[in-house]
């Protein structure tokens, strides 16, 4: 037995065992690699029978490529066996994983070992694994007995926010962890068992589940969603939504994804459910909901996508669903309504028509530009008409555009003072089941121009003509029996001459020091005629045109506010006002010539802050007619808050929509929501919500309330639980 006290490195005979630790070599690469290692303990010891290494003390292995690091107290190498036995504070790092524990030991032959009261604690330190005993089972897999999982980051000590515990867990070499006799808990606290889990342990994108929701109505009864998350490719993915409804029967629902590069991205939702209560003898549900469906295939498929291809740039919108109830029943949760609105509208810049629309529409568009000004535009767009009407030949359905083209440009003309000439030709197939089909072609040249009057008065001029032709098929409607076309000539006149006055003030507002005020009085003219004024197909707003004489004056107020921030000038805008009104001069308007006054403000007093608000004045008797307001606000904070208000005199319209979003102190969180039928004292829905977050996990407690029915509704979400393309997802 020989006794060395070291704190240097040894001869490399010594050592050559550490050379498989965790990464298995070939002999002949053996004292090679071996030379690579240091040790440095307080005491080493040999033993001759058995051939025996220990070392004891503070002891440290250390190898520089692969970088791998072992500590403990007391280390022995069986020779014979190749077995190393670790106790007392044991840490090995291996790059990608560190093990700390009381004591184990490691086959170096097979690069495996077992180890007492463990944790791993994989890449970026995030993923924990702790059992009271846990197997190394290979490079990076792991069986774990009696054992809890986390995927975030904890302190020396501390007791996880949540944890899965099992009581037997499989670590497989992708990163999954396989779950038997699973409980969810909350700070030790257990709160869900499943007995079976998997769960896509890793912060990259990865397959696997993510964390269940639950919610309970009056209506649907209890409601269990569980997602599963599958990684396609580094650019695509596929989640699956499986959702169990007591009363209803299983939703499925799927959402795929893809990103080719920065202006090409596509999402696809769609949701399926035989649903058991669509059943009109169900009285309660369709009374107490006001339901009208009695479809039991129910269905949501909807979709975005934004492709460059070559020079064009495409854009699909998709919305079809199988009645218009859905949108209003399945609104919460997951692959609800607003959820799917806020997705698509983070993703894509716009979301989907409101819910209360009968008519979905269903569009691609192809756009081209050419540095000349010109540009075509290709479009084709399908209504999902769900309103449950009964058309005939005279009473037409929504028509759809099978297909438009457009093509239009501006072409600035030197010799004529420098007008410009604007053109637009359109060329549209319009269908519909029900109703007049037609194919138009419209042609609308113009000339426009600015007329330097003074340098106080600015003048500008357009005059053009529209041809509007049609290709007719009557598709048994009466009307038009016998025709096969029709055409509509015009001409078209508008001018504007008005004046522009700027001031500065010296101020102390919204945390300028300078507030601009910009002013604009007006006064137009615009003229239409029709000699041959005939009754036309309707399909849009082009053919609704009609003659017009008529004097239009008005006012425009802008203001700005500048100042300096943080040591850096700013400008931003801070208020408008806009009024308007006209004068028709058309003779069968002399009793009334007068326009509707219209109204604009918009307020800006903060940077995240607006509101806007219209109005239309009557000025025969009727008074303000209609009011319009919009506001919303948000900070860095989270804080937001929405409200639009419509009120419509004319077209029986009083209703209120808003939503708030709080910060409270202690991680809290608040939120409200109400939408609501004025008129008809109607509350259509109102969500309370309430979330508790902290740095890797959250809870919200959420109640919806819609007429007839009341659900609650729980959801977890949790840290690096899979993290799809950069996109949020619930149980993340």
């Amino acid at each position: 037995m020989h006794h060395v006290k070291t704190s240097t490195p040894i001869l490399a005979w010594t050592l050559f065992f550490l050379v498989h630790l965790f990464i298995p070599q070939t002999a002949g690469a053996d004292t090679v690699q071996a030379r690579q290692w240091e040790l440095s303990a307080d005491k080493l010891t040999r033993h001759e029978n058995p051939p025996t290494i220990i070392a004891e003390g503070n002891v440290i292995l250390e190898k520089q490529q692969p970088a791998t690091t072992i500590k403990a107290d007391r280390v022995s190498y069986d020779i014979t066996n190749s077995v190393l036995t670790v106790t007392g504070n044991v840490y090995i790092d291996v790059g990608t994983d560190r093990l700390v524990a009381d004591s184990g030991a490691i086959d170096l032959d097979r690069a495996t070992g077992t180890f007492h009261n463990a944790t791993v604690i994989q890449e970026d330190k995030e993923v924990h694994f702790e059992g009271r005993v846990i197997e190394k089972t290979g490079a990076l897999t792991y069986h774990i007995a009696d054992g809890w999982v986390i995927t975030c980051k904890l302190e020396p000590g501390q007791t996880p926010p949540w944890s899965f515990a099992a009581s037997d867990v499989e670590i497989t070499d992708g990163g999954y962890a396989w779950l038997s006799h699973a409980t969810f808990r909350i700070l030790d606290v257990p709160v869900l068992y499943t007995p079976v889990m998997v769960l896509p342990a890793k912060r990259k994108r990865q397959t696997g589940m993510l964390f269940p929701t639950f919610s309970l109505s009056d209506r649907d009864g209890f409601s269990l969603e569980t997602p599963f998350f599958l990684n396609i490719s580094p650019s695509a993915d596929l989640t699956l939504y499986p959702r169990y409804i007591a009363n209803r029967g299983i939703m499925t629902g799927a959402e795929f994804r893809y990103i080719s590069d920065e202006n090409s991205k596509g999402m696809l939702m769609g949701n399926f459910l035989n649903d058991r209560l669509s059943d009109p003898n169900e009285v309660d549900y369709y009374r107490e909901g006001h339901f009208t469906h009695t479809n039991a295939n129910r269905y949501w498929l909807r979709g975005k996508a934004d492709q460059d291809i070559g020079s064009w740039t495409t854009r699909l919108d998709l919305d079809l669903v199988s009645d218009l109830d859905y949108l209003r029943e399945f609104d919460i949760g997951s692959t609800g309504f607003s959820i799917s609105q806020e997705k698509f509208s983070d993703a894509f810049g716009r979301g989907f028509i409101d819910k209360t629309n009968k008519y979905r529409e269903n569009t691609v568009a192809t756009l081209r530009s050419w540095d000349n000004g010109t540009a075509l535009l290709g479009e084709a767009m399908i209504i999902n008409d769900v309103s449950e009407q009964i058309y005939t030949d005279n009473n037409p359905s929504k028509a759809w555009t099978l297909p438009s083209l457009t093509h239009s440009g501006v072409l600035p003309i030197t010799f004529l003072n420098n007008p410009d000439f604007l053109w637009n030709a359109n060329y549209t197939n319009f269908w519909r089941d029900k109703g007049v089909n037609a194919q138009r072609i419209d042609l609308a040249p113009t000339l426009s121009t600015g007329i330097p009057i003074s340098p106080y008065l600015e003048a500008t001029v357009a005059a053009g003509i529209r041809n509007t032709s049609y290709i007719i098929d009557d598709n048994g409607a009466d009307a038009w029996g016998g025709k096969d076309s029709e055409n509509r000539f015009l001409s078209h006149f508008s001018s504007e001459l008005g004046t522009t006055m700027m001031r500065d003030f010296a101020v102390s507002l919204g945390g300028g020091d300078s507030l601009n005020h910009t002013l604009r009085p007006f006064v137009g003219y615009s003229h239409v005629s029709i000699p041959d004024r005939k009754t036309l197909p309707q399909f849009d707003r082009i053919d609704e045109l009609e003659e017009e004489n008529a004097l239009y004056f008005g006012i425009n107020n802008f203001f700005s506010i500048a100042g300096e921030q943080n040591g850096k000038e700013f400008e931003r805008d801070y208020a408008f006002l806009k009024a308007k009104q006209g004068y028709d001069l058309r003779n069968e308007k002399s009793d009334k010539p007068l326009t509707p006054v219209i109204v604009e403000t918009g307020f800006y007093p903060l940077q995240n802050m607006r509101i806007k608000y219209t109005t239309h004045i009557d000025v025969y008797g009727d008074g303000a007619f209609l009011h319009s307001i919009d506001s919303s606000y948000h900070d860095d904070t989270g804080t937001h808050y929405t409200m639009d208000y419509r009120y419509n005199e004319r077209e029986d319209i009083n209703s209120v929509k808003g939503t708030l979003w709080y910060e409270l102190p202690y991680n809290l969180a608040a939120g409200y929501s109400l939408e609501r039928a004025i008129e008809q004292s109607n509350t259509l829905e109102e969500v309370v919500r309430l979330r508790y977050t902290q740095p890797c996990w959250s809870v919200e407690l959420s109640s919806n309330s819609t007429p007839g029915d009341q659900t609650f509704m729980l959801t977890f979400r949790l840290a690096n639980i899979g993290n799809p393309l950069g996109f949020d997802l619930p149980g993340r």
